[in-house]
C-alpha cells in the first residue's frame, strides 16, 4: 500500500501518518527527513543538496526527486510507504508521477486533509509543550485537549510554547505555499486528483481535519 498524504501544517496529518505506519507496518516518510538522512550519511545526492542548502538556495528537483525515489525503494518500504510533505508544487507532482511510473512503482492512495486556513493557524499557535512529556496533547484552541490554565491537561505539568509555533509570519508563509491552488502544494494534490479520475487504480479521498483525532482515524481507515 503506497500513499501520498497532503495536509497543511496543523492539520494532524503527521499524527495520522504515525497511526497508519503502526497499523499497516508501512514506512512513514517525511520529506525533511530524507534530506537529513542523505546529508548525515554523506551520500552523493546529500552532498549536492547540502551545497544548495548551505547557500540558502532551494534544492533543485533534479536532486530532490531521485533522493525521494531512492528512499521509497529501501527495505523498510517493501510493505508500502506513506509519503508526507512532498510534492510541494505542481511541477514536482508531475516529475514524481513520471519517476514512479519509470520505476514501476504503483501509487494506491492519495489523501487530502481538509482544514480551514485560520483553524490550521490557530492549532499551530495554540500548541503547548508539557515539561514532563512533550507527547501530552495540549492546545488552547481545541476543547478536547485544552490545558487547565497554564498546566498540562494530562498531568498538571507546566507548559511552554515553541518559538516557531508563535512565528506568525513563518506560519503564513508556509500556509501560502500549501493553499496555493495554481502552483503550490494544493495544485500538486489536485494534479493527482485529476489523475485518479483517469486511472481507476488510484483512489483519491479527503478527510475532514476539523474533527477529533479518533473520528479522523476511523474515517481514514474506512477509506483504505
Amino acid at each position: 500500500m503506497n500513499i501520498l498524504f497532503f495536509g497543511p501544517n496543523g492539520s494532524g496529518k503527521g499524527t495520522q501518518g504515525t497511526i497508519l505506519k503502526d497499523k499497516y507496518n508501512i514506512a512513514h516518510i517525511e520529506s525533511g527527513g530524507i534530506f537529513r538522512e542523505n546529508i548525515k550519511g554523506g551520500t552523493d545526492l546529500g552532498k549536492k543538496a547540502k551545497e544548495y542548502i548551505d547557500k540558502g538556495d532551494l534544492v533543485p528537483d533534479e536532486i530532490t526527486i531521485p533522493m525521494v525515489l531512492d528512499r521509497l525503494q529501501q527495505d523498510d518500504c517493501k510493505n508500502g510507504w506513506l509519503l508526507d510533505g512532498f510534492p510541494r508544487n505542481k511541477v514536482q507532482a508531475e516529475k514524481l508521477h513520471a519517476s514512479l511510473e519509470e520505476a514501476d512503482m504503483k501509487l494506491n492512495f492519495v489523501i487530502e486533509m481538509l482544514l480551514d486556513r485560520q483553524i490550521a493557524k490557530n492549532r499551530i499557535m495554540g500548541r503547548r509543550l508539557c515539561e514532563n512529556n512533550n507527547n501530552h496533547p495540549n492546545n488552547i484552541f481545541i476543547d478536547a485537549i485544552k490545558p487547565n490554565g497554564d498546566k498540562c491537561q494530562a498531568c498538571g505539568g507546566s507548559l511552554s510554547a515553541r518559538d516557531d509555533d508563535q512565528d506568525e509570519a513563518a506560519i503564513d508563509k508556509r500556509h501560502s505555499i500549501y493553499y496555493d491552488t495554481d502552483t503550490g502544494t494544493l495544485a500538486s494534490a489536485y494534479y493527482f486528483k485529476d489523475l485518479a479520475h483517469k486511472d481507476g487504480s488510484i483512489k483519491y479521498f479527503t478527510l475532514a481535519g476539523e474533527k477529533d483525532l479518533n473520528s479522523v482515524t476511523q474515517e481514514l481507515i474506512s477509506n483504505l
